[in-house]
Formats: structure tokens, sequence, C-alpha cells
């Protein structure tokens, strides 16, 4: 059976467990609101009460989908949330975070972020097996294989162990049980951030700090690749259950995904996005008269390219944040017509200037010819656009939207190529050297499979290899058939 539109996710998770056994929504709609970079197609919060698990999901942002009454109704003192964004097909509430089987342990209501690289050959076996599939997301998945795993052996750690040693993807994971269990975990290699931290009454997990921060958690720390964390009756279980020696944390979470005051392994997003600026500007020159950043996410390096190469950085671009972020929008027409609405050009700033644009990323290249366009009709003598992370050139399998070889610009053109495409006087790429001195980690501790074409796992080395021979635009899971 062809799998036709298989969703896959990179989204926001948070969990909690309040010691004092206070009802958690608000806790939850707190964490999920500040999440809402992550995915903004829909939301969902799950609580526990005594024994009985609530659900809700809706389609949409958090604050339109979830009011005060609703909240009223999701009572309960540990709790789960699930903000999301498809990376193809449609987008439908069928679809949407967390999922949830009746059993065992009187019920698991499950969410994560990620993207399953085995989904249709864990799929098929589910279906063997006699489980019911009816959604096209890997939540679902996970979530009937955890449950199978635990009707086999009720033990959850051997459960989550078992499902880890089957399961090839990047995973950061949280779920409730009837029983009262709130547990996390994490894929062994530590693709997706995940953290977790404790204030005096509540134990909390989340993909992003800032998720803690606003729930006035100080304390926190990462949850290590491969490693179950268990909270029951207040008490913290953790255990390490799966350890490699590589990890493949993702570079594109600091360069893009995440929020500039989020801390992932211990490197704050925001000082990482100075650097990158920095590296930039000390790989290439310019006789610029202005610094103008690509809003929202390349201010940080447009700061650190202005104050290493001297020239003033202006906001140039005014935001519409009404518009949905247009690289995380799944169609693209949906990306187009965004574009259009996204920003409006302060003219007084660019006309009669020679402007460096800094963006963080280029993968299809949609928006960055438009905004290159609006500069010079804005009146710009040159426009030069730098680009703080190295050209993305292969697709990637866990959980960041870029699925094929031929929707990546840089895959297919050089970089004078490109710049003559965007109407650039001069496109300078981040180097990955820069790259990595930036985020401050070992190169060996990183996942740049899209900037380099060499995957840390075995199955999507050969989605990878097989993709590059394709004469025709067909994404993994259907070459993966």
């Amino acid at each position: 059976m062809k799998a036709k539109k298989c969703l896959k996710e990179a989204c926001g998770v948070f969990g909690i467990c309040s010691l004092a056994k206070k009802d958690v929504s608000k806790n939850i709609y707190y964490a999920l609101a500040t999440l809402q970079h992550r995915g903004q197609e829909s939301a969902g919060i799950s609580t526990l009460d005594d024994s009985k698990i609530y659900l809700k999901k809706a389609m949409g942002l958090v604050a339109d989908s979830f009011k005060e009454k609703t909240l009223s109704e999701l009572k309960g003192s540990v709790g789960i949330g699930h903000v999301r964004y498809s990376t193809a097909g449609t987008s439908r509430i069928e679809n949407a975070q967390p999922f949830m089987t009746n059993y065992p342990r009187r019920g698991i209501s499950f969410c994560f972020n990620g993207n399953l690289v085995n989904l249709i050959e864990l799929r098929k076996g589910l279906v063997q097996n006699g489980r019911l599939i009816q959604s096209e997301n890997d939540a679902e998945i996970i979530t009937n294989l955890l449950a199978e795993k635990l009707m086999k052996n009720n033990d959850l750690e051997k459960a989550i162990a078992d499902c880890m040693n089957e399961i090839e993807g990047s995973y950061s994971a949280v779920f409730l049980t009837g029983e009262g269990e709130l547990v996390a975990f994490r894929d062994p290699l530590g693709f997706r951030p995940f953290v977790w931290g404790e204030s005096e009454d509540s134990k909390m997990f989340a993909s992003e700090s800032v998720a803690l921060d606003i729930n006035n958690v100080e304390k926190f720390s990462d949850v290590k690749p491969g490693e179950v964390i268990i909270v029951k009756n207040g008490e913290v279980e953790r255990k390490q259950v799966c350890q490699l020696k590589e990890k493949a944390h993702c570079m594109f979470e600091y360069v893009y995904f995440s929020r500039p005051d989020s801390v992932i392994e211990g490197k704050t997003v925001y000082d990482v996005r100075i650097k990158l600026g920095r590296n930039l500007a000390r790989t290439y020159s310019s006789e610029a008269d202005v610094v103008i950043p690509v809003p929202d996410t390349s201010r940080p390096a447009a700061e650190g390219v202005g104050r290493e190469l001297g020239i003033p950085v202006c906001e140039g671009l005014i935001k519409n944040r009404y518009v949905w972020r247009t690289f995380i929008m799944p169609e693209q027409r949906a990306r187009d017509d965004a574009v259009k609405l996204k920003m409006n050009p302060i003219k007084s700033v660019i006309k009669d200037k020679h402007v460096i644009l800094v963006d963080d990323s280029i993968v299809r290249g949609t928006t960055s010819r438009k905004i290159i366009d609006l500069v010079k009709k804005s009146g710009a003598k040159k426009v030069e656009l730098w680009i703080t992370c190295p050209p993305i050139i292969s697709p990637c399998f866990y959980g960041i939207d870029m699925a094929t070889h031929h929707e990546l610009i840089a895959a297919n053109y050089s970089v004078e190529e490109i710049a003559k495409k965007f109407n650039a006087d001069k496109l300078y790429y981040q180097t990955i050297e820069g790259l990595i001195d930036a985020i401050g980690l070992k190169k060996e501790e990183l996942c740049t499979a899209c900037l380099t074409g060499r995957y840390p796992t075995p199955l999507a080395q050969s989605l990878a290899d097989k993709l590059k021979t394709q004469t025709t635009v067909k994404r993994y899971y259907e070459v993966g058939e």
C-alpha cells in the first residue's frame, strides 16, 4: 500500500505534574503560547484527573483554540500539550496531537516532536498485528507501538527501550498514563531539543526552555539522548535506556527554528546567532552602508555582522506579525501569498544605500527573491545577501520541512546562479566551519545532513541516495516503498 500523504512534524511539546495537585491546564496554555513558533496549524491539551484522561484538540493558534471555558474543563494535576505543523500533505484535525489509547495502564495520552524515518515499516507491522491506524501521523504510530510493548511487558522503561530499538528517527516525547505517571523520553541521538525542570511544586518537560521560563521554572537541564524520565507521586526516576557514543543535535534549531531566548544543550540561541553573524563578517568583507535583518530570526546575526564590520544595523523591513511563518507553511501557494503580506520596507532607511541583507537560511528561495526585489524597488543601490547557514543541499528526514532535492535551490544551482536568480549583487553563505564554531558543540555532536548529504542513521542515508537518482519529484515515503 502506497502512503500518499504521510504527515511529518517538527512541533512543540510540553508536560507538567503539579505536586500540589493543582489544575495545570493554564500552565500548559502558557507553555504552548511560548512554543507557538514551532507550529501554528493545530494545538492539543490532555490532562489527568484521578484516573480520567481529558483531551481537547483544535485547528489554529493556541489563543484561538483554548478559551477560559475549555481550559476549565481540562481538569487535573498532570497534563501534556502540543503545537504542530505538517511538512507534507494537508492539515487536518485527525492528525493533531496528543493521541490517546484507552489501554494499557488505564490509558495513554501521547505527543512528540520529531519524525520517524521508518514510518512505513512500523505502520505495516502494527496493522499486521491488528492495530487500527486512523491518522497519517507518526505520533499515532509511536502511541500504538508503545501500547503494544506495554501489553506484553507492563514495564515503562523496558517498553520505551524496546521502542527505541525499533524506531529510526527523531523524537522528543512526553506522555501521561491513567495510573498517574508523566513520562518523557528522547531519541538516542538527541536530534530535537528537550529540557526538563522543576519548581517548588511542579515538574515540567518542554521542547524549549522558554516554556519553562513562562511557568517560573529557573532550574532546568536537558533530557539526555536515550534517557527516560518518569514522574509519579512527586518522585522522579531517571534511566538511561539507550546510550550511543554519537550525538546528532539539529543545527537548524540554532540557526532558525528555536526562539533566541531558548537555551539548547547549554547554549543560548541568541548568543549563537550573534556569533553566526560575526563569523560571516570575519569570512567576507563589504563596503555597505547599512546592515538590515530579514525579520525576525536573523536579527541577532545582523547585530553580529554590524558589530564586526562597524556598519550600522537598521530595521529596514517591518514584519506583519499576523502572517504565519512562510517556511513552516505546508503548501507552496500559501508561502507565495504570505510573502506579499509578510513585510513592508522603510524606504528612508534603504533609498540610495548599499545594503547587506542578513537572513538565516535559504531553503527553496521563495522569500529571498521577493525580498531583494522589494529592497531594490525601495531605492537600494546595491543589495548583498548574507546567509547565516551554509547551503542546504539534502533533504531532512528528522522533522524539518525539506523533503526532496528538487525543492532545495542550493542542491540544483551554484552560488553564482542563485545570486543571479535572486537579482542579488552578491550572495555569501556561512561556512560549515563557521556554523560549528558559532554553535560551540563538537562537529560530531551535530546533525549537518542537510548541508553535507551524510546522515547519522542508515535508512535516512539509503533514502537520500535513492532520492538523488530520481528523475521525478518524489518524497521519501514514496521512495521508501
